[in-house]
This record gives C-alpha cells, sequence and structure tokens, in this order.
C-alpha cells in the first residue's frame, strides 16, 4: 500500500467517512496513521465524536490490534507561518504579519501557493522520520477536497509555475510532487451507484491520469442491500396478480377472498417491486461504467442504523477484508 493515501469524492459521497474508516483500516496490528483533514470543515473530529481539532496532531482512536489513529486539520494561514519560520526563521516576525493579515492576503491572493501549503504539510508528514530513522507515521491519509478540484489542488506544481519560477516556494512545490507523483501515493475515488457521481468519478480519473497523478481505488459507499436479483424481478412481473394475494393469504396476511386485506397489498407491493427494478437497472448500468475505469472497485454497505462510531469501525473492517489495509 502506498504511504500518502489521498481520498476523493463528489460532494454527498461519503469521502471524509470513508477516509477515516480508511484510516482505522490502515492502523491495524499496531500501525500508526495521520488522517488529514484540508478543507476545515471539521468533519473528522464529529466522525470520531470528539471536539474540534486545532492545528497540531492529536491521536483519535485506537485500532484493532492496538494501532493508533492520529488526526490533523490543516490550516493554511498556521501552515504558511510555519514555512516562513522553516525558511525565513521570521518569529515573531510571521506573527505580526498574520495580525497585519498579510498571511490571509497571501493564501487569497495565490490559491496555488495556499495548495502547495496544504499539500507540503501532508508530504512532509509521509516522509518525516524519528531519532531511529523509522517513519513517525506508517500511512498519511488525506480527506482531500471533491473530485471536480482533486486535480487542480494535487498539482500544485503548474499552479504556481507563473508565481514563483526559483526560490524556496518553487523547490516546496516541486517536493510536494516528487511524492504525489510517485508509487508513495494513491488518489482514491468515492462514489455512489448514481448517475452524475459515477460520471464525476469517471471524469475525475480522466484527469488524475492526464496529470500523471496516481489513480487508486473506486470506493463506491452506501450499497443498499440487493433484495431481488434480476431473475426475481421478472418473475414478480410475471406472477398473476391472484397467485401474490394467495401466497400473501397463506404467509397469515389477510383473506384471500376478493378484497381482502392480503389482496389490498398487491398492489402496494408490485409498486415497490417496480421502483425497486428501476434502481436496480440504473445501479447495474453504473457498475458497468465503473468496471470500464481500469481501477480496483470495493464497496460499502449502507449502514441501516445510520454512521456512528461504531458504524466507522465496521466499515474499517469491511476495507480490510476487501484488502485495502
Amino acid at each position: 500500500m502506498s504511504r500518502l493515501q489521498v481520498v476523493s469524492g463528489k460532494g454527498g459521497t461519503g469521502k471524509t467517512t470513508v477516509a477515516a474508516a480508511l484510516a482505522l483500516a490502515l492502523a491495524t496490528e499496531g500501525k500508526r496513521t495521520l488522517l488529514v483533514e484540508v478543507e476545515g470543515r471539521q468533519g473528522i473530529a464529529q466522525l470520531f465524536e470528539t471536539e474540534a481539532l486545532p492545528y497540531e496532531e492529536r491521536k483519535i482512536a485506537v485500532a484493532p490490534g492496538g494501532g493508533e489513529v492520529y488526526a490533523l486539520a490543516i490550516d493554511a494561514e498556521l501552515a504558511l507561518l510555519d514555512y516562513l519560520q522553516m525558511f525565513y526563521k521570521l518569529g515573531g516576525a510571521g506573527r505580526a504579519l498574520k495580525k497585519l493579515g498579510a498571511i490571509d492576503f497571501a493564501t487569497t491572493i495565490a490559491p496555488g501557493v495556499r495548495d502547495v501549503l496544504l499539500t507540503g504539510k501532508a508530504c512532509e508528514a509521509v516522509r518525516r522520520k524519528d531519532k531511529h530513522g523509522r517513519f513517525v507515521y506508517d500511512y498519511v491519509v488525506m480527506d482531500a477536497p471533491p473530485t471536480g478540484r482533486i486535480t487542480r489542488f494535487l498539482n500544485v506544481n503548474d499552479e504556481v509555475a507563473g508565481l514563483a519560477k526559483i526560490g524556496p516556494i518553487h523547490n516546496q512545490a516541486q517536493a510536494v510532487m516528487r511524492v504525489l507523483k510517485s508509487p508513495e501515493t494513491a488518489v482514491h475515488l468515492v462514489t455512489l451507484l448514481e448517475e452524475m457521481p459515477v460520471q464525476e468519478t469517471a471524469d475525475g480519473i480522466a484527469e488524475l491520469r492526464a496529470a500523471r497523478l496516481p489513480v487508486g481505488r473506486v470506493v463506491v459507499n452506501m450499497v443498499r442491500p440487493e433484495l431481488l436479483d434480476g431473475d426475481g424481478l421478472e418473475l414478480v412481473t410475471a406472477v398473476p396478480r391472484s397467485s401474490i394475494a394467495r401466497s400473501l393469504s397463506s404467509a397469515g396476511l389477510g383473506g384471500a377472498r376478493r378484497g381482502g386485506h392480503a389482496e389490498r397489498l398487491v398492489d402496494p407491493l408490485l409498486a415497490q417491486a417496480e421502483e425497486y427494478a428501476e434502481r436496480y437497472t440504473l445501479e447495474t448500468e453504473q457498475r458497468a461504467v465503473l468496471a470500464d475505469l481500469d481501477a480496483p472497485l470495493h464497496e460499502l454497505p449502507l449502514l441501516a442504523e445510520g454512521m456512528d462510531l461504531a458504524g466507522l469501525y465496521q466499515l474499517a473492517r469491511e476495507l480490510r477484508q476487501q484488502g485495502m489495509s
């Protein structure tokens, strides 16, 4: 597995949930994972039912087998202060620039620099070693921007080319790109079995490949259970109404006489079957589109009880069982 796991997806597909579950899955059996948030939404804190994350690495969970998950909400302004201190030793002058609004101005007027700072912080965590020469984190998982912005966000070298052709910013961007375009990185896309998310996933993969960024896996999230297969749906449409009513009656759901309770259930049941058939057809078509993307596919179930911390651990188990750890 690549050491930097980037997770993106169309809004509403649950990419933050998948990123969090992946971090837990990768931390299994004593591994240490850093889960990074770059959009300032504090979605990680909500999922792990903890207080808002500060701009520091904080342990938020223990994975099966004693592994640890740390989390970091990267703030672009504070990351720029770190950067200025690292390269220019500004000290208190950097804090003065922040008070004057210069930091916010710099990250707003030059969004490419902002992305260098955000991705650079994650890449620094990937490369960081302790005093014994061992990596501090076995894996870094980034909850990245949505699919429509992911290629531009990761392709920071192109973004800053017109801003800084030499100097520390240029060098930082190139160092970041060496990690992002290497086997150390994998960019996973999260989707639903719906037309728009699947199309955005296909477009995102094409853009990533055109930019020579490493496409990882496609994770289909919130997959509903299969109640009937194609043969079952054909059978439903072929069986006479009277036979359905008799079957309901024999199951103890009312009398079989005309107008009885069992017969009154037929129309609602057939309407549900028709609705399910439409969804089944749509999902089958979208699976075929995903299969043509030449990327490994994984599916995560829709949790009937909703998403909570227990559900997050359940999804992590699903990912482990499917080989994403």
